[in-house]
């Protein structure tokens, strides 16, 4: 396998390191309780799952908030992917983003991936502009790699040479996070199955389930991914072999976009009951990196990478369109702040961008309230064109 970075650099993943401990001790004071006794409204917990597990063997939890409604939010965090044991060995660390080394999947839930988690975007408490304040939220938190839906043991070689293994119990943890919810919010009348990244790959892979064993007696239900994208042409041998998904997960898969394939095997279960909804950066810095990887072996972007990730958007809006005339679309072209590596950002629904304007004069939290009372739209059409 052809070297990602023939020249990194050491002194930034250094750097890199420390930067990250120093947050990460400064978030451990902050981090959210564990909850003694009732849950207080609008505060943030953070519950420890016992049969829950982490990619390197550590702990596992999800975060929770109760609000004064019947309404509930299951969030899918993302967090990276692993396929094959090059990408095993080499999960995310501060270090290894300082230094653009590879970096492909979060392993644990260390304090300072809690920023990652709450308190921005759509799981902000307070703030008037977000039209989802007042619901319950589910956070199933994400340190698997398996894009919630894994069920093995994986053994690999770590860059220091040693023999270990990665855990992919992601859809154990799933099932544990929702048996959790279900005890906290029995019944809720309205429901935003929603995730960004690899949560939002999941969106249509679980809510099968969410809808068959957790809630079924909901009939107000709205599916959100933000940005999920990545053609790649071994999607079915991941799941099946790599992750040992179940055989649902994997058996639909009939193309090299996953997103489209499990949507599309969801809309021929449900149909219009339910409402379906996608949002995606034009051109995904992230993304493009990833694709480059699992198409040429370079973990790195550039404007041409992310031109083909451009092109690639096109048609999957068109694809999900031919899913059902209905899906709801919001495209978006926010700046990349690391000007380095060009591109558009990854990911808006848990970030301070859920709020600002889009092209189409309307923000994500504004297209995403009115989508789930049954006004859905299309916003940022043009961006493709």
């Amino acid at each position: 396998m052809p070297e990602r970075f023939p020249h990194p650099i050491h002194f930034p993943q250094e750097v890199g390191t420390f930067v990250e401990d120093a947050i990460g001790h400064l978030e451990s004071r902050y981090e959210a309780p564990v909850p003694e006794g009732l849950l207080q409204e609008q505060v943030w917990y953070r519950i420890p799952l016992p049969d829950g597990l982490s990619g390197d063997g550590s702990e596992y939890h999800i975060y929770v908030k109760k609000a004064p409604s019947d309404r509930l939010c299951v969030f899918l965090s993302g967090g990276g992917m692993a396929w094959n044991a090059f990408t095993e060995a080499r999960p995310v660390t501060g270090g290894k983003v300082a230094a653009g080394l590879p970096n492909y999947y979060w392993n644990n839930l260390r304090p300072f991936t809690q920023i990652m988690n709450i308190h921005t975007g759509i799981t902000e408490i307070g703030n008037p502009k977000n039209p989802f304040d007042d619901w319950n939220f589910i956070v199933i938190t994400y340190a698997t790699g398996d894009l919630h839906i894994g069920d093995n043991d994986f053994p690999y070689t770590g860059e220091d040479g040693t023999e270990q293994v990665l855990h992919f119990p992601g859809h154990r943890n799933f099932r544990a996070a929702m048996q959790k919810a279900r005890s906290l919010f029995p019944a809720p009348e309205r429901l935003l199955i929603a995730g960004d990244s690899a949560g939002g790959f999941a969106v249509p892979a679980l809510a099968d389930e969410i809808l068959k064993d957790y809630y079924p007696d909901c009939r107000e239900v709205t599916l959100l991914s933000d940005s999920s994208q990545l053609y790649y042409r071994r999607w079915k041998t991941t799941a099946r072999d790599v992750w040992k998904a179940d055989p649902e997960k994997w058996e639909c898969i009939r193309s090299n976009n996953l997103t489209v394939d499990w949507y599309r095997h969801l809309y021929g279960k449900y149909g219009d009951r339910l409402r379906y909804l996608y949002a995606g950066s034009v051109r995904d810095y992230l993304l493009s990196a990833y694709y480059n990887d699992v198409t040429h072996k370079v973990y790195s972007t550039d404007a041409e990478v992310q031109e083909q990730f451009f092109r690639q958007m096109r048609t999957m809006v068109r694809d999900l369109k031919k899913v059902t005339p209905a899906f709801g679309l919001f495209i978006y072209d926010f700046r990349n702040l690391r000007f380095l590596l060009g591109g558009t950002v990854h990911t808006a629904v848990r970030q301070k961008r859920f709020y600002f304007h889009g092209h189409s004069g309307i923000s994500m939290a504004e297209w995403l309230g009115e989508a789930e009372k049954g006004n859905i739209a299309d916003a940022g059409l043009p961006l493709l064109m």
